[in-house]
């Protein structure tokens, strides 16, 4: 039987060509035994565009519960990117539907990212690079936008997974005391990387640069809000490449109107893509990115790998990496599925 793998509309522009041109699905398609199709631009998706589908490749668009197709052939939804809250993954497991992200992709990349809006801030490249084009009043001005050194100053995260303890690496030779806060964190990686575990409010108090590297869920939703924004050293930063509901944007917009803090980074908003006209945007103290800081060639190009990676290793009849519902690979439905691959390989 042909092992049928659907990619989700938005990979595709109006004209048929493709969004990202880093994404090979070169391998995909030569594999033998394989039909690769693209489907029409629905967001969220529908569960009859799903019918007789094996894989799934999904970039932004939505997976809700009526995006399950009634055929029960669907197997594994493998996501481009970490970030998995555009998909309902209760419904994928109750349907015994492996959900795969691509950590491998986007570690180095979004780690790139954190380490570009903290050189950024701390060396006032937004308003040096304003200065440069006055000409002689700019460069007369420049001694009163001091950067501020990093040696000796705290680099403060929540959250110290696959990206965290990535930023925390990359991080080391400029010096830093480095400080985390994760109830999950493996004890071994945060004594390795010089990591001090502390509570959430010490992150945000001792923090000289507060980075928010967590998944988005109901428990972490504005889990950086007014109260722990006042517990900032007005000297300090905050940034966020994760997702912009981790934040009260409104509580941030007010905190860095007042000057209560130094200045933020935000790859990320609560809504995206962002209204003009919000009160953030005319701030001075803000670099903002659009969602896009970490988009570079080797991203693209290894979130594609693992997922084509991902929905290749499924028809093979083996267990993929990056599964997110770990539960779904004891369920009875899906090792049956497993098993009907394998026999067929």
């Amino acid at each position: 039987m042909v092992y049928r793998v659907a990619l989700s509309g938005d990979f595709r522009k109006s004209d048929g060509s493709p969004v990202f041109k880093d994404f090979d699905t070169a391998p995909l398609a030569a594999a033998k035994g394989v039909e690769m199709v693209y489907l029409d631009n629905a967001n969220p998706l529908r569960g009859d565009q799903l019918e007789d589908f094996d894989a799934l490749i999904l970039l932004a668009h939505r997976f809700a519960p009526e995006s399950v197709p009634e055929s029960g052939r669907l197997s594994v939804i493998a996501r481009f990117g970490v970030g998995y809250d555009t998909v309902d993954v209760p419904a994928c497991t109750a349907n015994d539907i492996a959900l795969c992200i691509t950590p491998d992709g986007v570690r180095r990349p979004v780690a790139v990212s954190i380490i570009t809006f903290i050189l950024a801030l701390t060396g006032k490249m937004m308003v040096k690079d304003k200065l440069a084009r006055q000409g002689a009043p700019g460069f007369n001005a420049r001694g009163q936008h001091m950067g501020v050194g990093l040696v000796g100053k705290t680099l403060a995260s929540v959250g110290v997974g696959n990206i965290g303890a990535e930023m925390f690496r990359l991080a080391r030779p400029f010096d830093m005391k480095f400080i985390a806060h994760d109830p999950y964190a493996d004890p071994k990686v945060a004594q390795d990387l010089g990591i001090e575990l502390v509570s959430l409010e010490d992150v945000f108090a001792r923090g000289d640069i507060v980075t928010v590297n967590c998944p988005l869920s109901e428990k972490t939703h504005h889990l950086v809000n007014a109260e722990r924004l006042a517990l900032m050293k007005p000297t300090a930063y905050f940034i966020n490449t994760a997702r912009g509901p981790l934040v009260d944007q409104k509580a941030l917009t007010a905190t860095l109107a007042s000057g209560k803090i130094a200045g933020a980074g935000l790859d990320v908003f609560e809504q995206e893509p962002t209204d003009p006209d919000d009160p953030l945007f005319r701030l001075d103290n803000i670099i903002v990115a659009p969602h896009a800081l970490c988009w570079t060639d080797q991203c693209f190009a290894g979130n594609g790998a693992a997922d084509v990676r991902a929905v290749l290793d499924v028809m093979k009849g083996e267990i993929p990496r990056g599964v997110v519902n770990r539960d779904v690979l004891d369920r009875p439905g899906f090792k049956a599925k497993l098993a009907a691959y394998r026999k067929n390989a």
